[in-house]
């Protein structure tokens, strides 16, 4: 180390020229002398050993420091040498050779440069500059480094025959002189002079170029006859930016406040994508440009900004019988600025001098902020519109109020623009139409405001036209009005009774019927309530409680009641048809007054008349859909669907079917309310009451695409607010003291090695063909493969047997589902197996019966449902359940099981959670474990970490996300496949 930094020193900084790149800089550390001067120890400092001699160096230093490594030729030629081609050192010879005709790697190369020399040279100010010795000594001859600037008065003298152009430099205010001086510019871009031993720079970013030609030269003479077009061109250019003297010609300035004026103009619709670098939402509707301009005089210019021709200072040029006259604009950014910061409170912020908002939003916001821009002193101006159109400009007020009648709410409204009055029906025609313009008496264009179309659309679409001067909505509306009157959109008036019903804590504690042999925890009693609150305002309701936590036995004392109170009327309660004979033996149970009717079987009387001897009718989805014709004629006290999630689809037979039916009252229960979208919520809902989410196509565009395709929380608030006081769904988290512990484990399985044979070979196979068609056609062709393909690796997954009858190989899951079953058989538990493939499923019922194991057994095919539950749930010996998923699902109580063996992944896990619902259910005494196969390295694996991401819900009610097969995109396919 030649410098030492235990001893004085100084960092320095030297100018240099290269043979080819230029003026470059270095950096160096000198070591003072006693004296404190600099002596000839000096080496190069770089950001490697800067550290070093950190106690001499401050942030500038290490700035410059750094740029300087930059600079280094080896580095700067380094992006432009590709590998193994040239060794550096002969690159630039060869690149900077006159002979090459190709000038783009030097000119790249050189314009990088002085960028770099425009950075270092601030940050010179304060430090000390050297020009380098022919010796390479770094502090030959001391630049004197000034941080005040110097100033330009560029001069014409137009005279007879010609112009003479000459600039004067003035420093601390006395006249330089600086050409003939052998100075030189260190940086052009911009201009950096060394004179003398002085290194300078200006006012104003001067551009080098301008400075150049007078380094050796006076002035520089333009002929007559090229005049003309040199002050027409570059002297106004020059006026425009710089302080300019002259004879023979007139300069006259014009300086004042400015008049600030916001104008606008209408694009027409789709000319939106990218507008002024900024991204607009995705519409068709026409767009609104605003510009800023300021009004000098008899001239307006637009925003400042620190590039772009025409910016800034304003200068026109006048030729009158060869005399010349400039008129030029001194403008005042700082008042500027202060208009634009105004604007900016505003959230309108200027790209390139322009802002862009879709009309409605953009007529909103001139009418919210109509006073504040007066109080500020701007001044809106329309420009001329290519259709003629003049918009009115200023306030939209829209006042609703909804007051209660008997059976309805009547609803009052006054909507005014300007000074003009708008009848409601014109505006609610239009926003439901999409459309936003109308004219006024006064032949102006009246805008609706885009928030109006947000807040009231619904509304709009809700409310009823009973005459021409009669608006009403239904009561089932109380919720989604109340949401308005909390968001202060509308004034809701409400006697105290309907009020209650916003808050289910304000519902009245109802006693059980007398007849009634059951005990109601308290939350199934909290439920007892709702449904007889609803009960007594004539609303349909859905009760939603997960699964196991006793829908059935709130109901039946909700049914109990009606037979004391409305006694002689019949309801009908409609479910799969595997339920019916559970429905039988509850309602036995519960309720036993209640004379019960099975309206079920190949041998039933189509008699509906006979139904009036009975209060509850229990019958099935398939039984309603095939005589419809038949009970659609029968008026029913209540129709109850059980597991209404079957109407799911609206336009399915079963759907349609049921809506024919007649009754006072609707009731659903569920619970999984959303299976696939929110288009079942609406089919169930819909049911119950008709109407409160207006029909399939309002809904589809007011919920179910902002919701599904577009992420819309607000929308999914909005309508979770709507449908929130008609439906009730308590979670086992918010019970869980009345259940017992639930454990979940995952069990992870290995592959023998011929099941991984072959797995491997189908799921190559199935790539293959999947990933060609994904690159080919696209999704829709592959729909069909992908699903088969998926399901074999599944099926092999679980046993090769499943999808190969030859296989004569074993499977490590079953290995495991084995073990684990002889475990708990022999600690006396019983075990519950779910599969969804019934061949998975006789897997393991062949190697129970081998080794003479007795279980119960249920899938689609089973006849005696019910016989096989007692078996399981009453005989001690049968310790093992095996239930196909889909037959078991729903409607089993399967108390006595303490394990649930799920032996293959869902797609959905709300399917599984009905599966571990079956035993973790009320009435469970023990702690419930349930474990999950997986096989380890299978698709299976996978589809647990796509079950995470993709069917997340966006709330307990409302699902965002469609099937999951739907929801896959081309990287998860491609990821299963991997």
């Amino acid at each position: 180390m030649i410098v030492n930094s235990d001893q004085p020193f100084q960092i320095v900084y030297s100018i240099f020229s290269h043979e080819f790149l230029g003026l470059l800089f270095e950096s160096f550390v000198v070591q003072l002398d006693d004296k404190g001067r600099l002596s000839l120890a000096n080496q190069n400092i770089s950001s490697a050993n800067a550290s070093e001699f950190d106690s001499g160096l401050d942030k500038a230093d290490y700035e410059l420091i750094k740029i300087m490594d930059s600079m280094q030729p080896e580095v700067v030629i380094k992006p432009y040498i590709k590998k193994g081609n040239i060794r550096p050192k002969d690159f630039l010879p060869k690149v900077f050779d006159p002979k090459v005709v190709d000038r783009t790697i030097p000119d790249l190369v050189l314009k990088n440069l002085e960028i770099k020399r425009s950075q270092i040279l601030p940050l010179l100010i304060g430090k000390r500059l050297f020009e380098m010795g022919s010796d390479n000594n770094p502090t030959w001859k001391e630049i004197k480094v000034n941080a005040e600037r110097a100033t330009v008065v560029f001069h014409f003298d137009k005279g007879e025959y010609n112009t003479q152009y000459y600039p004067i430099v003035k420093f601390r205010g006395k006249r330089l002189e600086w050409q003939h001086k052998n100075g030189y510019l260190i940086c052009k871009d911009p201009a950096w002079l060394i004179v003398e031993e002085q290194l300078y720079h200006f006012e104003k970013g001067i551009d080098g170029k301008k400075l150049q030609p007078f380094l050796n030269k006076s002035r520089i003479m333009i002929e007559r006859k090229f005049e003309l077009e040199y002050y027409r061109k570059f002297v106004t250019n020059l006026i425009t930016q710089f302080e300019v003297q002259g004879t023979g010609f007139e300069i006259n300035t014009e300086q004042g406040t400015p008049q600030a004026l916001l104008t606008f103009s209408e694009l027409p619709g789709g000319a939106n994508e990218n507008l002024f670098g900024e991204e607009l939402e995705n519409t068709n509707e026409d767009i609104i440009v605003f510009e800023l301009r300021y009004k000098y005089g008899e001239f307006d210019f637009g925003i400042m900004s620190k590039d772009g021709e025409g910016n800034g200072n304003s200068c026109r040029f006048e030729e009158k019988d060869g005399n010349f006259t400039f008129y030029k604009t001194v403008r005042t950014p700082q008042v500027e600025k202060k208009f634009e910061t105004i604007l900016k409170k505003k959230d309108m912020v200027f790209m390139h001098g322009k802002f862009a908002l879709p009309k409605t939003q953009a007529f909103e916001w001139l009418g919210n902020n109509e006073d504040y821009l007066e109080e500020n002193k701007i001044k809106i101006v329309q420009r001329s519109s290519l259709t003629g159109k003049t918009f009115h400009i200023g306030r939209a007020q829209i006042t609703i109020e909804v007051n209660e009648n008997i059976d309805w709410f009547d609803v009052r409204a006054q909507i005014k623009f300007g000074v003009y009055l708008v009848p409601f029906a014109k505006i609610r025609k239009l926003i439901m139409q999409g459309k936003s313009e109308f004219e006024l008496p006064n032949g102006e264009v009246a805008v609706i405001p885009a928030t109006w179309f947000v807040n009231y659309s619904e509304l709009f679409n809700f409310i009823e036209e009973r005459s021409s001067e009669e608006l009403v909505l239904r009561k089932h509306h109380l919720a989604f009005a109340r949401e308005l009157q909390n968001g202060e959109l509308i004034k809701l008036n409400l006697s105290l009774k309907l009020e209650r019903l916003r808050k289910f804590d304000a519902i009245d504690e109802y006693e059980l019927p007398e007849s009634f042999e059951g005990t109601l925890r308290p939350y199934q009693h909290a439920g007892y309530n709702w449904l007889r609150f609803l009960n007594e305002y004539q609303f349909g309701g859905c009760l939603a409680d997960d699964m196991g936590l006793g829908k059935t036995v709130q109901t039946l004392a909700l049914l109990a009641h009606e037979r004391e109170e409305n006694p002689g009327f019949t309801s009908v309660l409609v479910m799969p048809t595997s339920l019916i004979y559970n429905w039988e033996l509850e309602a036995k149970k519960f309720a036993p007054d209640l004379k019960v009717m099975v309206y079920s079987g190949t041998s039933r009387l189509k008699d509906p008349w006979k139904f009036r001897g009975y209060d509850i009718v229990l019958t099935s989805y398939g039984i309603v859909r095939l005589d419809i014709d038949i009970l659609k004629d029968f008026y029913f006290n209540y129709i109850i669907l059980d597991e209404s999630q079957a109407i799911k689809n609206p336009n399915s037979n079963i759907a349609v079917a049921v809506n024919k039916l007649k009754s006072k009252r609707r009731l659903i229960l569920t619970g999984t309310p959303v299976e696939n979208g929110t288009m079942d919520l609406w089919s169930q809902m819909n049911f119950v009451n008709p109407g409160l989410l207006g029909n399939q196509n309002l809904f589809k565009k007011q919920y179910l695409i902002p919701i599904e395709k577009q992420n819309d929380k607000e929308k999914a608030i909005r309508l979770n607010a709507m449908i929130k006081p008609f439906i009730l769904r308590r979670l086992k988290s918010q019970v869980a003291k009345d259940l017992p512990e639930k454990l979940t484990n995952v069990k992870y399985s290995d592959m023998t090695t011929a099941q991984e044979k072959v797995y491997e070979e189908v799921k190559s196979y199935y790539r293959e063909k999947i990933i060609g068609e994904l690159a080919g056609t696209g999704r829709g062709s592959q729909q069909f493969t992908l699903l088969r393909g998926l399901t074999q690796l599944r099926q092999i997954a679980n046993h090769p047997k499943l999808v190969r009858e030859d296989y004569e190989g074993e499977s490590g899951k079953l290995e495991d589902i084995t073990y684990m079953l002889q475990e708990t058989i022999s600690e006396d538990h019983k075990v519950l197996v779910f599969s969804q493939f019934v061949r998975h499923l006789s897997i393991v019922r062949k190697y129970l019966d081998e080794q003479n194991i007795p279980y119960a057994y249920l899938d689609g095919s089973t006849r005696d449902r019910q016989a096989q539950v007692e078996k399981f749930q009453e005989n001690p010996e049968v310790k093992v359940f095996l239930i196909s998923l889909k037959a078991g699902g729903v409607g089993l109580n399967l108390t006595k099981a303490e394990y649930v063996f799920l032996l293959d992944p869902w797609w959905n896990p709300a399917v599984e959670a009905q599966a571990i619902d079956r035993a973790h259910r009320i009435g469970q005494e023990n702690k419930v474990i349930i474990y999950k196969f997986i096989t380890r390295g299978s698709v299976e694996e996978k589809i647990m970490a796509l079950q995470d991401r993709k069917l997340a819900l966006a709330g307990e009610l409302i699902s965002n996300e469609e099937s999951f097969m739907k929801s896959l995109d081309n990287d998860d396919i491609r990821a299963l496949l991997d």
